[in-house]
């Protein structure tokens, strides 16, 4: 069965932002380019995870981009500790905000609680990328989108 998980992209001020921080960062392996993400601990529902989950982002209070899961591994750091890698898909789907307050750490996400993509919703204007993020934001809560 499929979990999903949510963390806070700290200081991410949009998905422009965003971009800009996970290009240096990607790299490409044997099945193609991704980018790891690292975290103190080691999900316990890790094979679940892989199993087509994805990493949703909370930027500025609200759900609002995800990353498929390929992997999770541990790995060694310098001081002689070790970290959990998540190894992410570098594409950033967009979905529809949610509203959600931030937390320390990571959460795990059920399916049927993850916010739909913005392309699975008929997009539109809405995934448009000539359209800011916070103007997409406004038109939406008027329901105008």
């Amino acid at each position: 069965m499929t979990v999903n998980m949510v963390r806070v992209a700290v200081g991410v001020e949009d998905l422009d932002h965003f971009r800009q921080i996970i290009e240096p960062r990607i790299q490409q392996g044997d099945n193609g380019p991704y980018f790891v993400t690292t975290t103190r601990f080691t999900p316990r529902r890790a094979e679940e995870l892989i199993d087509g989950g994805s990493l949703y982002w909370i930027v500025k209070r609200a759900i609002r981009v995800r990353h498929r899961i390929l992997d999770i591994k541990t790995v060694d750091t310098e001081d002689n500790g070790t970290r959990c890698a998540l190894v992410l898909h570098p594409t950033l789907i967009k979905t529809q905000p949610r509203r959600r307050r931030p937390h320390q750490g990571w959460r795990y996400m059920e399916p049927k609680d993850a916010p739909p993509d913005l392309a699975r919703l008929g997009g539109g204007v809405a995934e448009s990328d000539d359209l800011p993020d916070t103007l997409a934001e406004d038109l939406r809560t008027l329901g105008l989108l």
